[in-house]
């Protein structure tokens, strides 16, 4: 990662296409989770362990933040975030459905090991323009999801001001700004590639 991590905040339901997939609610409000650090991992291109004997797993790609400097009231995503990466929030369904009705927390579903691969960081050119470009994920080939930092339920300040009001951010940590419509079930050998725009930043493949 070329930096250490410290907290790894995910915003679940932030596009309504994926909500409404999932039979979800629109919250009223950004829904917060978090994973471990150690849930994060380089994609480089790498086989990805995960594990095969708790269900169905389901990719879930979405955009990254990296912040660069300590959160304060009234600042901007752009004096924050020097850079940002796509990356795939893993999640075991199966077992996202039994603790949700049971209403356990999603750690278990969520926070296992590589469950967060990161692409390739790359410059954050700023909210604006990142809404000029599209970012998507390709399984095997074949686009999946395609989402947009304007399609977002929540916006990039809103969501970096609803965290630093309520958890707190500093340096080295980052988010998980929310999947896009289009996630499903992965098995080992399928290929992931993820792009912003025409790039592909980041790759990887379940082992």
């Amino acid at each position: 990662m070329m930096f250490m991590i410290r907290n790894v905040y995910c915003v679940g339901r932030n596009y309504k296409l994926h909500a409404a997939e999932l039979g979800n609610d629109i919250p009223d409000e950004p829904m917060i989770f978090m994973k471990p650090s150690h849930a994060v991992v380089d994609m480089e291109s790498r086989v990805l362990s995960l594990p095969q004997d708790q269900g169905e797993i389901h990719y879930e790609g979405e955009l990254v933040l990296r912040i660069s400097s300590a959160y304060e009231p009234g600042a901007k995503v752009e004096e924050l975030v020097d850079q940002m990466a796509l990356g795939i929030d893993f999640t075991l369904r199966d077992v996202q459905t039994v603790i949700k009705k049971k209403g356990h927390p999603w750690t278990a579903a969520k926070g296992f090991k590589n469950a967060a691969p990161i692409s390739a960081w790359i410059d954050f050119p700023g909210t604006q323009a990142a809404g000029d470009q599209d970012f998507a994920v390709r399984k095997n080939g074949a686009e999946v999801q395609r989402g947009n930092v304007k399609d977002m339920i929540f916006s990039l300040q809103e969501i970096i001001d609803y965290i630093g009001v309520h958890y707190g951010l500093d340096q080295g940590d980052v988010i998980f700004t929310g999947t896009p419509a289009g996630v499903g079930p992965c098995t080992v050998g399928d290929q992931f590639e993820l792009f912003w725009g025409d790039q592909l930043l980041g790759s990887c493949v379940i082992g």
